[in-house]
């Protein structure tokens, strides 16, 4: 079976394909499918440049944050202090146009800090006295949770139910987050002092683990030849919130078919130690496998690929490219794997290469 599936086979993406409209050239909600796909395509490239004007490489944290973006999905960016994390995810909530808080983490926060507050109010003429909810930093677009792994338990979990169901509880109402709505956490390494390990249920809210590593020799040259220049510089927006709704409904009207769903699936369960697919030398590494939002979060990030890219198809290749960020932060590995060195990380690329026709 081909390993592609057209988003529509009457008419071939890449014929004739129009110029791709800039941000001001045409309503979002009048583009049809094709070109939605090429705009998403070029305000992805805009997006790219704007973000590279501001921090030097980490291209492939980019494109996996741009794919948490487009899929509607919430990341999380783990590393260590200094790496550009913040920088990153600010720029490009300012790049996209969207409404931005931010919410510094630290040990001595509250769940209302994050959630809100009521206050009590007192009218002047008459004296009657009432109480006000006061939303909180979390009644927004974009939510860059920094250093989320610094707050207790009882804070972090104020984020469950804003990051599952779009909602938030006070104050005896159910008020509705707006769209679109996402967390963009750091976290730093848990091996670090003052850091209080994310529990299992929040983790597996998080479409994509971004691993942030150390910049190339020459990245970090050009990074001290900015940074010491004495020049700032603002981000500007490429892409306004009905263009990003638009992509978003892209992303999921395009259709995927059955053999990449079931390698999906077959891939998630094959992390599973109880399930016939897991690997029986990889059965004792693992204590606990990945849930089915991980074959959910594979199929929705594989399409966003594929429009970041300008493509109607999605491909087995999109799903293993993905596979690790949605798959390893969901997967927890037995204490033989900790005695031998084995990642979380380490396991899903086995079963990525179990997988591949190619074994590579």
């Amino acid at each position: 079976m081909a390993d592609v599936t057209p988003i529509d086979a009457a008419r071939p993406i890449d014929s004739a394909r129009p110029k791709p409209a800039q941000h001001s050239d045409i309503d979002p909600a009048a583009m049809d499918d094709l070109q939605a796909l090429d705009f998403a395509a070029a305000a992805a490239q805009r997006i790219r440049d704007e973000i590279a004007r501001h921090v030097v490489g980490q291209d492939e944290v980019v494109q996996l944050l741009l794919t948490a973006l487009f899929s509607d999905g919430h990341a999380l960016a783990i590393g260590v202090p200094g790496l550009a994390k913040t920088l990153l995810i600010s720029t490009l909530a300012r790049a996209v146009q969207l409404e931005f808080s931010r919410i510094q983490f630290t040990p001595d926060m509250m769940p209302s800090d994050v959630t809100g507050t009521e206050v009590l109010e007192e009218e002047r003429a008459t004296g009657h006295r009432h109480y006000r909810f006061v939303r909180g930093p979390v009644f927004t677009h974009i939510l860059l949770a920094d250093e989320l792994n610094r707050t207790p338990p009882k804070t972090q979990a104020a984020l469950l139910q804003a990051m599952q169901e779009r909602e938030v509880t006070a104050g005896g109402k159910t008020l509705t987050l707006e769209d679109p709505f996402l967390v963009l956490a750091t976290q730093n390494p848990i091996e670090q002092h003052g850091t209080y390990p994310l529990p299992e249920a929040q983790l597996d809210r998080f479409m994509l683990a971004i691993e942030v590593k150390y910049p190339s020799a020459e990245q970090e040259r050009e990074i001290v030849r900015r940074t010491t220049s004495g020049q700032t510089a603002t981000a500007e927006p490429v892409i306004r919130r009905a263009e990003v709704l638009r992509i978003q409904q892209l992303v999921r009207a395009v259709p995927v078919a059955d053999h990449v769903i079931d390698y999906a699936v077959s891939l998630v369960r094959a992390s599973r130690p109880e399930d016939d697919r897991c690997p029986a030398s990889l059965k004792p590494l693992i204590a606990l496998g990945a849930s089915p939002r991980a074959s959910q979060w594979l199929i929705v990030g594989a399409k966003a690929r594929a429009v970041l890219d300008g493509r109607g198809t999605v491909t087995l290749d999109d799903v293993r490219q993905l596979a690790v960020p949605t798959m390893a932060h969901r997967i927890v590995p037995s204490f033989r794997a900790e005695a031998e060195g084995m990642s979380a990380s380490a396991i899903v690329k086995q079963l990525v290469m179990r997988s591949s026709p190619t074994g590579r």
